[in-house]
Parts: structure tokens; sequence; C-alpha cells
């Protein structure tokens, strides 16, 4: 590497320097002199959250193994570089080669939250890049956008040239081989632009119009020209053993916020839960190889240096090869006196027993997501967890030694009462009461049992049963905690029991923004040119401007919000294809309205549309 981006003097006046200068362990360094397309992979927030996203390090790992291509990475500038390189004119620049991000061929922006999309204006204005795709040619590079969020990417569509949807490891060859030939053609950027929207998987939206009704609903949306698909569908691996994996993760040289290896089990989840996006986004679930597992398990560990390993999953449990796993695990880690987390696991006999030996249950606590405090919502949910399974799972815990659990639930779900909000703090009561039963007086080793409940607020999610319910106003969801709140002060156990919950402003605008249409755009830019960015940190969120941009651009923040959507209504995410079909989603909200269960998809199939990519659970019979 050459000469860094940054003065020294200036990297002197920044907060954690390190974020800036690249050249980590593992950093891939190639000639640019002898690769065809130079890229950067971007996370729109700071580095130590981005360089903790296993997705980036996947994509980085998968496109640096092609020998003509050049992947960089980027992450948003803390606020005070942010104000120098604005004040000093100095361009947002990759990691790896220090140069200006503007002189790429590509930049590939990940997508995991809404509220990282003021963030996503900073990367491209500090790279001096036109901020909409409409005013971009040639000397700019094509921006991408993927992940999560681009299940509904109409509000952030006009700053995008392209999105891909779905996982990245099936098509980025066959795009990155159309832009070098679009560019040994000479072809214009549009005509580039055209031959993408015509990939599977790529969505280019100046080629689709939108047509709404006079109530501000959709009409329609449809593509602009002939050849253009009606309907893109995801893109899914289902060879999740024989794929990409970083056997070489990049390490970073100050602490961020998953400091270890992570070693992703599988995808998908079987659980069905009716509020969840990423268990339907996901579907199916595949399975990595367990012993593909413990091959990169120790590559990686040898690899990094790192202390800590932790296996990745939406539902850790449901891994079928787990117990095999994790016994080989311990004992490898044992030896060479490295961690093992063990996030989403079920709290039962099987889980405290691992548990007991890869932890010192004294420093940890263990953590239950009932998500509503009655069985009837959580029932409405499909939660499929019973007050009965929490208070053995506690029982056990209890018994092998743990004194503090934590507890996650939603406010606001579809079909709540103050009867179920009531529940939270009786459920809290009772958990502690089964501490009180369960551990004699001689061995409560602090005296007492800590509960931590914390709730987060409903949204709902595009691709989700829950799609065509209304959000609580941000008033409401206050009532709510204080509720909630009430509740916990009266048990009997209440000093055990510490309450915790989200902001309410920030949880309305992430409902605006998940479940918006391409005239959220104007808000976005408009707030983000008052100053707007980092609405994620708490003490960068400023409400008050976002609710009086709003209002200037005629947006009706109650119409993406408060509204009970019907269920003929055209969302703007209905030309995607995300595998489970619309017909399925709209079943299971009558099911949650009915308080009907739907069994797990190895317990009973429901029909959800994604048996057809032809594997993953979905096939695991035909193929015993």
């Amino acid at each position: 590497m050459g000469k860094l981006a940054l003065r020294d003097e200036i990297l002197l006046r920044v907060e954690k320097p390190a974020r800036y200068i690249g050249n980590e362990v593992n950093a891939v360094i190639k000639d640019k002199e002898k690769v065809d397309v130079r890229m950067a992979m971007c996370f729109p927030d700071v580095y130590e959250i981005g360089m903790s996203h296993l997705g980036i390090q996947i994509l980085y790992d998968m496109f640096n193994s092609f020998e003509d291509v050049w992947c960089e990475r980027v992450y948003s500038p803390w606020v005070d570089l942010d104000r120098i390189m604005r004040e000093e004119s100095i361009p947002l620049f990759g990691l790896e080669s220090q140069e200006p991000i503007k002189d790429l061929d590509l930049l590939a922006i990940t997508i995991q939250y809404e509220m990282c999309y003021t963030n996503i204006l900073q990367i491209l204005d500090l790279s001096q890049i036109p901020l909409c795709a409409k005013d971009r040619t040639w000397e700019h590079p094509v921006v991408i956008g993927g992940g999560p969020c681009t299940y509904n990417p109409e509000p952030i569509a006009e700053f995008f040239d392209v999105f891909y949807i779905g996982e990245g490891e099936t098509r980025y060859r066959e795009f990155l081989d159309l832009y070098k030939e679009a560019r040994r053609e000479g072809v214009d950027r549009t005509e580039f632009l055209r031959r993408a929207a015509k990939l599977p998987g790529f969505y280019v939206p100046a080629f689709y119009q939108v047509e709404y009704k006079e109530d501000g609903t959709i009409r329609s949306m449809k593509p602009v020209e002939d050849g253009i698909p009606e309907t893109i569908r995801k893109e899914i691996e289902m060879e999740v053993s024989d794929t990409y994996y970083p056997r070489k993760p990049v390490v970073p040289f100050i602490k961020v916020t998953q400091d270890r290896v992570v070693l992703e089990i599988q995808r998908g989840c079987i659980r069905g839960c009716r509020f969840c996006q990423a268990g339907q986004l996901y579907r199916p679930v595949r399975e990595r190889d367990v012993e593909m597992l413990k091959e990169y398990a120790l590559d990686m560990l040898k690899n990094t240096g790192h202390e800590e390993i932790s296996l990745s999953s939406l539902s850790s449990s449901d891994y079928s090869k787990l117990p095999e796993l994790i016994d080989f695990l311990i004992d490898e880690c044992r030896r060479k006196n490295i961690n093992i987390s063990l996030p989403s696991l079920r709290i039962d006999a099987f889980s405290l027993d691992v548990m007991s030996k890869v932890q010192d249950v004294r420093k940890s606590s263990l953590t239950f997501a009932p998500e509503a405090g009655s069985q009837r919502l959580r029932n409405v949910i499909n939660k499929g967890l019973t007050e009965s399974v929490i208070l053995d799972g506690a029982a056990l815990a209890f018994k092998g030694g743990w004194t503090r659990v934590k507890l996650y639930f939603m406010l606001g779900l579809p079909t709540e009462t103050e009867e179920d909000i009531r529940g939270i703090g009786d459920l809290c009561n009772k958990i502690a009461a089964v501490f009180f039963e369960t551990v004699p007086k001689d061995k409560r080793v602090n005296g007492k049992v800590q509960i931590v409940a914390s709730t987060s607020f409903f949204i709902p999610k595009p691709f989700t049963p829950f799609q065509w319910a209304k959000m609580c106003t941000k008033e409401e969801f206050l009532d709510k905690a204080y509720t909630t709140r009430t509740s916990i002060k009266e048990q009997l156990n209440q000093k055990s029991i510490k309450y915790n919950w989200h902001e309410a402003d920030v949880s309305v605008l992430e409902g605006v923004f998940a479940r918006g249409d391409r005239k959220i755009a104007k808000v976005i830019r408009k707030a983000y040119e008052k100053g707007c960015i980092f609405d994620a940190w708490s003490e960068y969120f400023r409400n008050g401007v976002w609710m009086e941009t709003f209002e200037e651009c005629g947006v009706d923040v109650g119409f993406y919000t408060t509204r009970e959507r019907e269920p003929d209504e055209v969302f703007p995410w209905d030309f995607l294809d995300c595998g489970v079909t619309k017909e399925f989603l709209l079943r299971e909200w009558e099911k949650a309205k009915r308080e009907a269960v739907s069994p797990n998809c190895r317990m009973q199939c429901q029909g959800c549309g994604a048996n057809r990519f032809g594997g993953g659970v979905c096939f695991e019979e035909k193929e015993g």
C-alpha cells in the first residue's frame, strides 16, 4: 500500500484513526494495473459495525478470488472525519488502495437496516458521486444496492443504478462480465443498465414506472420497455456447503462489535414467526455440511488469531448436526483456550448442558425471546413458545447456576390488548418466582435473580404475514411502554426486574422507510441536506428535523404506518418475488387474526412456495 489518504495531522485529530488506514491482517492488496474491474464493498455505518458484518466478509472474499477483480472496503466516516473531509474537500477512499471511490468502476452498498439511509447519501456525497442515479455518467462508479432492505428498495430507488435481490454468490460473476463487455464495446451507461436489468436478480429502477391511484396507493408498477422483466425473483444459493466462504477473514486493528470468527452453520429458519422478515426472506432452510464447518472453523481460527468463535444462524438449535459440531468445537477450543459463542439457542436441557461447558456461568446471562406477554398473543405471532416451556427452561438454567435472564418482547403487535401487555410483567414475575422456588437460599451466590426485560416496538415488514397490519403512533407506543413499566412495578418480585424500552420515534421512522414508496426519497434527501446522518445512533437522531421535513415535502407519515392495508392493495415491493407467495402470507395473516398456530417446516409443510428452489428443508424427507 502506498501513501495514506489522510495526513497524520488529520489522523491525530479524529477518534480511532485505525478506522481509516487499512492494511489489516488478511486485507487483499492487488496490482491495480493487472485487474479489469475495481470495486468497493460498502457498509454505510461506522467501521466497527461494518467490519462485524459476515455478508461483506463473504462477498469481499468472493470478489477478490476473481483474478480480474480487486474489491476494497469502505465505511461511513464518523462525524469528526466527515466534517474535516467536507471542509478540505477530501474524497472518500477505499481502505485497501487509499484511492478515491469515485475512480473505481463499481460501488456495492449493503443495506442491512432502514436507519442507514441518510448514511448512504453521506457515502455518495463524500465520494463526490451524484446522489441521483439519473445524474451519473461513465465518469462515476455504477452504484449497486444489496441486502435485506432491497426487498423494498423503493424509498431509495432513485439513489441507485441497480439493486441485486438475493444472495450474492450466484449472479455477480455474470454482472461483472457484462460490465467488462459493455466497457469494451464502448456502449453508453444506459445501454449497460438495460442489459443488466435482464439478468436474473437485478433490478434497475430507471426502467420501471409507478402509477398511483387518487388515494395515494399504487395502481401499477410496470417496465417502461419490452424485454425488461415485470417480476424479479430473488437469487438464492442452494449449495451452501460448496460456495464462497472466507478462510481468511479480515482482522481489524481495533475492537469491533463482533470481535470473533463467525461460522454460518445454516441459512433460513423453519419457525415461521409472523413478524420476522428474515424468516421469510431466507427460506428454505439450507444446512452447511458439518465436515465443511469443522474444516473452516480450524482454518479461520488459525488465520485470524481470534480467541472466540460464534455459530451464526437464525435458529442454531434447529441445525441437525449441532451436537456433533459442538462436541468437535469444545474439544478443539478447550485445547487452544478459545471461547465458543452460541447465540440463537433454545433454552432446553441440551443447550444448557452445552453452555455450561463453554462459558463461565457466573459471568453470563441467558436470553429468552417470548416476544409477547400472553399465550394468546404468542399464538397470534406464531412464536411456538409456551409459558411452560419458558418456565421449565428458566428452572433448568437456575439449577445450572445462571442468575441473570434477559427477556425480549415486542409492543404494538396486531390484536394486542392491555391484558397482553400486562402479561409481560406477570411472566417476568413468574420467572423470578421459579428462581426462588428452585435455588435454595444457601446456593444463591448473589442473593437474588436479575431479570432484564426489554421491549422493542412492532414494525410491519414487507414479505411477512403482518405486512397488511397497521402500526402504532409514537404516543400509542409510549403508552404501551408505560403500561408495561407499571405492570412490572406491581409485581411481587419487582426488585429483581429491570425494564428497558426502545425509542418510539425511531421505530415510527423505520416503519415509514420499511413500507414506503418512491415518494419517500425526496424526504430522505432533504433530511440529509439538513444534516441528518447516523440516524441509527440515538445521540445523532433528530426526530424534529425528520417530522418537519415530512411536512415540508407534503408526505403523510400516517399513510405509511397507521393505515391497515386491504388484502388486494398493491404494495411497493409486489414486483419482487422472495420465494414465498403473497397467497401464503395472506393465509398466515388470516390465521393470525384467528389466533391459529402453524407448525414449523419440519413438522408440516405450509405450502409457502419456497419448494420451487428444489432443495433444503423442503426436500429433506424425500432425500431420506
